[in-house]
């Protein structure tokens, strides 16, 4: 009895995993093709570069505020209810960014689309946690993390075509219907099961967040710091790799389609192996194996600042991309081992709040960076060198001790909520 029901369980944590992988794919799909479609809507909108640069940002504002509150929400109304409300809030409005008529409309647009996708990481995070065993908890979230970076990957593949052809306003109308099919499909196959409707709903009794505890726990501090310093390397390379391309380097819209998914694909395979490598070779020293990945990152990170031909340019990014999403991923799939589900919600957003913060706050910057030197990105490079510094320093201020601590409670108890 007890291996059919750990049986049932697995299938379903197999399947949740596949659904949840795909609503990243098309979470960060619809994220990316503002990047795509920057240069276009600049020119059809009349926008400089650094208005172009607050249209890039305008997502992140109202996404990375939404952590928080979004991770509370998970943990009140569950995480099947939180997931349908948000894919089909972001898929509207993907739809809606489509029909922008002027600036001010664009960027209430993308505030709200940012609102709908906010609550979405702590939610489909929390899921993972929920069916997933304890001591698969890092890999599948590890995993999980690599969708990021396959829907990153597969966007301009998609989305650039789309917009040569048609316009950038039907790529986000196809995209948002896409949106729309895919939540009627998940909605069907992860229909919680009658004995725990209730319960997968969010209306079983509901244990009270002990919010002063999450909100005073120095280490989730830290791994707030060091996903805001990795996140930034990332969120300003995927905001302006595309516009860099294109207008100083002079590469057609043709060209840079298959260009622009090498760095996320390399990412999504560090994300996709580095779960699995810090459990079986780095257990007790996840400080080491996500200091060192975030060291290399920098120094990649500097050698892509110092380079100037462009094949070089773009080796030095894919290489930056594998080593920071080695330990972006590593993590919060350490996190993950170190939470209990009580409060893994909440817990969860305020570290993916850093990541969201600074992709608020590094397109913003960047593009100040880039018309304030006349059209150079150097600054801007050595400005991602700086945030990757920042995720290094935070890593090593990690205690071992601490980490154990947390990792002994949640051992513990890994099925009490």
């Amino acid at each position: 009895m007890e291996y059919t029901q750990s049986a049932v369980k697995t299938h379903r944590g197999t399947i949740t995993f596949i659904m949840v992988y795909i609503g990243y794919i098309i979470c960060f799909i619809d994220r990316s093709a503002i990047s795509i479609a920057l240069s276009y809507i600049g020119q059809d909108l009349h926008l400089s570069t650094a208005t172009l640069g607050v249209v890039a940002s305008a997502f992140f504002f109202s996404y990375a505020f939404m952590q928080i509150p979004g991770g509370w929400l998970t943990d009140k109304f569950g995480t099947y209810r939180t997931i349908i409300v948000a894919i089909t809030m972001w898929s509207l409005f993907t739809i809606l960014t489509g029909f922008a008529w002027s600036l001010a409309s664009l960027i209430i647009i993308r505030i709200l689309f940012g609102i709908g996708e906010g609550t979405y990481p702590s939610a489909s995070l929390k899921q993972i946690s929920e069916t997933m065993p304890y001591n698969k908890r890092a890999s599948a979230t590890s995993a999980t993390i690599s969708s990021n970076y396959v829907g990153a990957a597969i966007a301009p593949v998609v989305i650039a075509p789309v917009i040569a052809y048609a316009g950038w306003r039907t790529a986000f109308h196809l995209m948002g219907l896409l949106g729309i099919v895919f939540i009627v499909v998940y909605a069907i196959i992860l229909r919680p099961r009658k004995q725990a409707r209730l319960k997968a709903s969010g209306h079983a009794t509901q244990k009270r967040v002990p919010w002063k505890t999450v909100l005073t726990n120095g280490v989730l501090w830290q791994f707030f710091l060091i996903v805001f310093g990795l996140s930034s390397v990332t969120k300003g390379l995927d905001s302006w790799m595309p516009t860099y391309l294109l207008a100083a380097r002079h590469i057609n819209l043709a060209g840079i389609s298959w260009l622009v998914p090498l760095p996320s694909l390399a990412a999504g395979a560090g994300s996709l192996i580095s779960g699995y490598i810090m459990a079986r070779f780095f257990k007790g020293k996840e400080k080491l194996f996500i200091g060192v990945a975030s060291l290399l990152a920098t120094g990649l990170m500097f050698g892509m600042y110092k380079s100037t031909a462009l094949p070089v340019v773009i080796i030095f990014e894919i290489l930056t991309y594998f080593c920071k999403s080695i330990a972006f991923a590593g993590t919060f799939a350490l996190f993950a081992e170190l939470v209990s589900k009580k409060a893994y919600g909440s817990s969860v957003g305020i570290v993916n709040f850093g990541g969201q913060l600074s992709g608020f706050l590094a397109p913003i910057i960047i593009g100040i960076l880039v018309q304030v030197s006349g059209g150079s990105y150097a600054a801007a490079f050595l400005f991602l060198v700086f945030t990757a510094g920042v995720a290094f320093i935070a890593a090593l201020t990690l205690n071992p001790a601490k980490l154990s601590k947390m990792r002994a409670k949640a051992v513990a108890a890994p099925e009490e909520d």
